[in-house]
């Protein structure tokens, strides 16, 4: 399955917005099916938020799936354990959680990201891509418009959603606005520092140079999905998008790679997406 032009329109079966681990993850899916997609990208470059983060064996395993798992193993440690302090609790905790005997390892988002992307056909990613509207009127297509002045009609569109990291951005504010010193940032759950008294603070090792390091910030009320995400040492966000990914792309080619009518196929598509959100629930 290939892009063709139509006039004005530039027509695709599958159109992804965002070059993120869950975009580049289904695209790879697909690519692999033998489905081409086109991935959309509004930055110049891969955007790498985030340094990086444990992936567990759910994510391992589709990895493997898309045939990428081998080569991100050689490049990251086997975790055997993680060290956790808790110190915004009554009576501050150190702990240990051990791995053995689990595929969990830390990775860096940009070598994911990297390795998703080259193993794209070349033309897949399209940066500096900025969707302006679009427009699903038309039974069976939706038109994307770009800011470049591109229109894209596609049957499919997967629009993953970049939700900024709420956490982070306190952790940024109050770093600033403390302007802590180097001890005060040290992993002594015992510090009398006030800014100690609110985070969760961890490190792993990635591989030979890198260790990664986090602080979590925990507001006093949360509300929603967005105000108490899942901490670094758990890092089910990430390992889910690769799932997700994983079974989008199964999910609709089982739809596309079918022969039929633009009916039938429509409908198709319409009973895939439906399946992946029963699955993924």
């Amino acid at each position: 399955m290939s892009s063709y032009s139509v006039g004005m329109e530039i027509v695709e079966d599958v159109v992804i917005v965002r070059a993120g681990v869950a975009g580049l993850t289904t695209s790879l899916g697909l690519h692999r099916l033998g489905i081409r997609s086109l991935v959309l990208e509004s930055s110049e470059r891969l955007r790498i938020t985030g340094f990086a983060f444990t992936t567990w064996e759910n994510a391992w395993k589709a990895l493997d799936a898309i045939g990428i798992g081998e080569s991100l193993r050689r490049q990251h440690y086997l975790m055997s354990s993680i060290v956790v302090a808790s110190t915004f609790l009554e009576k501050p905790t150190v702990s240990e959680m051990s791995f053995k005997g689990h595929d969990i390892r830390c990775v860096q988002r940009r070598s994911l990201l990297e390795t998703l992307a080259k193993e794209l056909p070349i033309g897949t990613i399209r940066f500096s891509s900025k969707v302006v509207s679009i427009d699903e009127s038309e039974d069976h297509f939706k038109r994307l418009y770009l800011a470049d002045g591109t229109i894209l009609k596609t049957k499919v569109k997967i629009h993953f959603i970049l939700f900024y990291n709420f956490i982070n951005y306190r952790v940024d504010q109050q770093l600033e606005a403390m302007r802590i010193s180097k001890a005060a940032m040290d992993l002594n759950p015992n510090s009398d520092s006030s800014l100690a008294k609110v985070f969760d603070q961890g490190f792993a090792p990635c591989d030979d140079e890198n260790v990664y390091w986090f602080l979590t910030w925990t507001p006093a009320t949360k509300a929603g999905d967005a105000l108490h995400p899942m901490t670094p040492e758990i890092s089910q966000g990430g390992c889910s998008a690769m799932e997700d990914g994983v079974v989008l792309a199964r999910c609709l080619g089982e739809a596309l790679l079918k022969p039929g009518v633009e009916d039938e196929e429509y409908e198709r598509i319409e009973i895939a997406l439906k399946k992946y959100g029963q699955e993924r629930k």
